[in-house]
């Protein structure tokens, strides 16, 4: 078998999804993945290190080799190496597995191997998911469409964190908790998030008004960056259903995966 050969051979099964052999690497290598995620998590267990220390180490190191050899064998058939380095995939493979290798130097490096369960995307290919990127394709441009609104909704939010911080260091004092100003910010945007942790809290009854004040306002200002994402993403999905046009009766307003028009019934173009 010459080099091209092989090449091909290990392409279609390495990259390949629609053969019998590239499903089976593929499925293998999501129980691989997974496996190696969970022995990073037995690993964080203290009772699981102190008696099967050597095991888990020994799976992990056996996994990262099975990784490296399988990353050097997709750089050795890709048509175009530069290509896979430098692709998403390629800079997820390559992370992967070079904590291992660090952890040699550098202890507790190791943990960056919970990056590996960015590599269980690839299930999307294995199941032919892909058709699912296109409405996730759909919220990620709503979300950078609405990210210069967002970030002024933020800059406003922290203005006022500031100012309601500046007044509780003010009115309570280090003598109830409020040691500085950057410490009253955080109470004030635990407070205003409504998640309360309650490692704060005020004791005088000015102090208490102003938490109040913050608590009503917090429930009107977690409503703003929902509004404006859902009217971004009301807007891309009308601005994708308006982009499908009926090459028979010029009709819009398809759905984004129709194959038909509405109207007269002709096939649409992809």
């Amino acid at each position: 078998m010459s080099n091209i050969e092989l090449k091909e051979k290990f392409y279609t099964v390495i990259f390949g999804t629609d053969t019998p052999a590239g499903k089976r690497f593929d499925i293998a290598l999501i129980i691989a993945i997974i496996l190696s995620v969970l022995t990073l998590m037995a690993e964080s267990v203290s009772d699981l290190t102190d008696n099967y220390y050597i095991y888990i180490r020994t799976l992990e190191w056996i996994l990262t080799i099975l990784f490296t050899v399988e990353y050097i064998l997709r750089i050795y058939c890709s048509p175009n190496p530069r290509h896979y380095i430098t692709s998403f995939y390629g800079i997820i493979d390559l992370i992967s597995i070079l904590p291992t290798y660090v952890s040699l130097l550098v202890p507790g490096v190791n943990f960056l191997l919970v990056i590996r369960i960015m590599r269980f995307l690839r299930i999307f290919r294995v199941l032919k998911l892909v058709r699912y990127l296109t409405e996730a394709n759909t919220l990620v441009r709503s979300m950078a469409h609405a990210r210069r609104k967002i970030s002024v909704f933020f800059l406003s939010v922290l203005v006022l964190a500031t100012i309601f911080g500046a007044l509780m260091y003010m009115v309570e004092g280090p003598e109830n908790g409020f040691s500085s100003i950057p410490t009253s910010i955080y109470w004030t945007i635990v407070t205003i998030t409504t998640v309360g942790y309650g490692d704060i809290t005020p004791q005088t009854p000015l102090g208490q008004f102003i938490a109040a004040s913050a608590m009503l306002m917090g429930y009107s200002i977690l409503a703003v960056p929902t509004g404006i994402f859902t009217a971004e993403l009301a807007h891309e999905i009308s601005r994708e259903r308006l982009n499908i046009i009926c090459p028979n009766c010029s009709a819009v307003g398809h759905d984004h995966d129709a194959q038909y028009c509405k109207m007269c019934g002709s096939k649409l173009k992809p």
